[in-house]
């Protein structure tokens, strides 16, 4: 019988996984850090030192928005801005060594969440679930 809670589920899930995440970091000792920040940590991780534009266009958010994370990410020491030598009017993003340090927590708790989402689902069905969200995901 379809309920028609998709959306609902997609937000209890949502929370669930923002949770895990927070408990996760707390075992680790790293406090300050939300859910939120973490994909500006990913795209630090695949490519240091890049423009605050950049990155909110790689995570689908508004520059002021990452300005913001940023700045919070600044604050608890895991990255610092630096003026682009060659336009001082755009801000490059690195890591601090702690931030750089974060990688590995950050891998560990990804597979964790990972392991939840996609634990006991064959390589097809992995796929298909990929594919309906990806679907939802595109029309809006």
């Amino acid at each position: 019988m379809i309920k028609n809670n998709a959306a609902v589920m997609f937000s209890k899930i949502r929370n669930k996984v923002n949770n895990k995440i927070v408990l996760e970091l707390e075992k680790h000792n790293v406090c300050g850090i939300v859910p939120s920040h973490g994909d500006i940590l990913w795209s630090l991780y695949q490519k240091n030192g890049l423009p605050i534009k950049t990155i909110a266009e790689k995570i689908n958010k508004t520059q002021p928005t990452v300005t913001v994370l940023v700045n919070k990410l600044e604050k608890l020491g895991y990255v610092k801005k630096i003026k682009d030598e060659k336009d001082s009017r755009v801000t490059l993003i690195f890591l601090t060594e702690k931030g750089a340090q974060l990688e590995s927590i950050y891998i560990e708790v990804s597979d964790q969440i990972n392991e939840i989402i996609y634990g006991g689902l064959t390589n097809d069905q992995k796929e298909q679930l990929e594919l309906y969200l990806e679907k939802i995901y595109s029309r809006f």
